[in-house]
């Protein structure tokens, strides 16, 4: 193992490879409704009022999300301009720090070498490299969690601890004898959280520093933050027979951090915003968790799809810890602590968000962190030869990269040959977006077909070639998913939203009302610059439809809600384009 990725050891290479795989291209393709657009246009709309503190949309305060991402958007936004780079440029820079914070946990833990694979694990892996790519808010609230939940552990890796008791942790693994004081200071078990004497402080800046960061994915996302990590250590708890896992005192120090910075964003907004707003989003929050919030109902199972699909090719090499890892365990040390937690973790997440009603695609991200532990600590322990591969996890790879792969084929044959699609498929809105003027090379398809391929060599390798295997597969994820973000994701775009952006973006600058009816968008506000001072009925409907508008206005809905809009005596049809039908009101102004 001393020779495993043994020119890639060091932190800078680690860097090095998440700045070349999420930062180019990330302004490439416009924002997708509803999420990037609507984080963007809240920095936007920030910038232009200069109140920092309220978060808003079309000048309104917005009560669905806490203000810290929005703030480093408009960093960003500052540096870049307003643009899609600018708003996607900080989950790049969370990309970097979430794999170095893997380098630097996993060195920590066993040595530089799994601290590598464990970041190149979550770098090969489809949603968690693309995460970092996109503009949506989970990808720092998932660290802050993360880092809260790593301070709650009982490891050698705190920001407040130095390395010496990293350095006697590895001893004790590799059978040194400790000095008798040493002796005295180990933890009798890695559950067992109370320490003593001069380690003690350091457990009170630890679980201060869990306690902050939870506060942080509060005022990044809402409750959700604290509430993830609290629930972990009970979970941990609960797994320890209801043994004391953290002494009463640093369960008040986490507690009081959390706690503060959670009231402090509450009476923000309430100091900034009125109870109403406040009391809005703890609306918003109940509609989340007790019905199917905008349609977004889904089975119980959906985030196991999501997570086996999605997380590949980690979600099958995780799945012998996933599923029951204390077998693997194969003495009492902080790496058993470590797992213990990312075991509970990954199951926390899993389990609350598949009884929450609305289920959406990244609301259970957090569980790609503790999966990719799992995953890397699997295959360390397999190229140590502790393991034997066992032949399900042969099988669970190849099907699971066939049907990966097999979508990743099918999105481009399917512009390519869209009139032959077509006549099968039931949806009018989707036909006429596959109408849209796309430009294909005619090798897209390959891509996923040769996705495939580095699969099955994969497997047919890995028996004398391990090193070379894991190599080939996560760095062949991470590539495809570079390309096929470069070159495939922008046509699909261009089938979904680019006719109607453009048309907010030719439209910039006049004075004119542009307005979306019959279905929900972000893009006008955006990509149209609304500016301030616009009268407040430019943003209802029925007036804009049937009151005595002062400006010239244009408004857009889909093909398949059209048919009332077409009726309508107040309106004159403008044009219809690749799905979008586009009205103008009569008269003069």
């Amino acid at each position: 193992m001393n020779k495993v990725f043994s020119k890639l050891k060091n932190p800078w290479s680690v860097a090095l490879l998440a700045v070349l795989f999420f930062v180019p291209f990330l302004g490439k393709v416009h924002l997708f409704d509803w999420d990037e657009i609507n984080f963007a246009e809240s920095a936007r709309e920030m910038l232009l009022t200069g109140n920092y503190l309220r978060v808003q949309i079309d000048f309104k305060p917005f009560w669905e999300k806490p203000p810290l991402f929005i703030w480093l958007q408009v960093l960003s936004m500052k540096v870049f301009g307003v643009n899609e780079f600018a708003a996607r440029f900080p989950n790049a820079v969370v990309g970097v720090l979430t794999l170095l914070s893997f380098f630097y946990i996993g060195k920590r833990l066993h040595n530089a070498q799994f601290g590598f694979l464990w970041a190149l694990a979550y770098l090969g892996s489809v949603t968690p490299h693309l995460y970092f790519k996109s503009g949506i808010i989970d990808p720092w609230f998932n660290f802050f969690m993360f880092w809260s939940v790593v301070n709650l552990t009982p490891c050698p890796f705190s920001l407040v601890r130095g390395g010496r008791y990293a350095a006697r942790e590895r001893a004790q693994r590799g059978g040194e004898v400790a000095n008798p004081e040493q002796r005295a200071n180990l933890t009798p078990s890695p559950l067992s959280l109370t320490r003593r004497g001069e380690e003690a402080v350091g457990r009170r800046g630890e679980v201060l520093l869990a306690g902050i960061f939870a506060g942080l994915a509060v005022w990044t996302k809402g409750p959700v933050g604290v509430g993830i990590p609290t629930l972990t250590l009970a979970a941990v708890w609960a797994l320890n027979r209801f043994k004391p896992v953290i002494s009463f005192k640093n369960l008040l120090i986490y507690a009081a951090a959390a706690g503060i910075l959670t009231l402090g964003w509450m009476a923000a907004i309430i100091l900034e915003s009125g109870w109403a707003t406040f009391l809005a989003f703890l609306e918003y929050l109940y509609r989340l968790g007790a019905t199917s919030e905008a349609d977004h109902g889904q089975p119980f199972y959906y985030h196991f799809v999501v997570v086996l699909i999605g997380c590949f090719p980690i979600s099958v090499l995780g799945l012998r810890y996933v599923g029951s890892f204390r077998k693997f365990w194969n003495n009492q040390t902080t790496e058993t602590s470590f797992t213990v937690f990312m075991f509970c973790l990954f199951w926390v997440v899993m389990i609350v968000f598949s009884i929450v009603k609305t289920k959406i695609v990244h609301y259970s991200s957090m569980a790609y962190f503790p999966l990719s532990y799992l995953a890397a600590l699997w295959l360390y322990r397999w190229l140590k030869g502790e393991f034997q591969w066992p032949r399900w996890m042969t099988a669970l790879l190849l099907l699971v990269g066939f049907v990966l792969a097999l979508a990743l084929t099918f999105v481009p044959l399917a512009g390519m040959y869209a009139p032959v699609i077509s006549p099968y498929i039931d949806d009018k809105f989707a036909v006429a977006n596959l109408q849209a003027p796309v430009e294909w090379q005619g090798y897209e398809w390959l891509f996923g077909v040769g996705y495939f391929v580095v699969i099955v060599a994969v497997v047919i390798i890995r028996s004398n070639r391990k090193i070379l295997a894991i190599r080939l597969l996560f760095f062949s994820t991470a590539v495809l998913m570079f390309v096929y973000t470069a070159v495939v994701v922008p046509n699909i775009e261009g089938y979904t939203q680019r006719t109607v952006i453009d048309f907010y973006e030719a439209k910039r600058g006049q004075d004119i009302y542009v307005w979306p009816v019959g279905f929900h968008s972000y893009a006008q506000y955006f990509y149209f610059r609304k500016p301030t001072g616009v009268r407040p009925e430019a943003s209802d409907e029925n007036w804009l439809l049937n009151g005595p508008v002062d400006k010239p206005t244009f408004l857009i809905t889909r093909i398949d809600r059209a048919e009332p809009y077409r009726t309508n005596p107040n309106l004159e049809f403008f044009k219809e384009e690749n799905g979008f039908v586009f009205f103008r009101r009569k008269g003069r102004y």
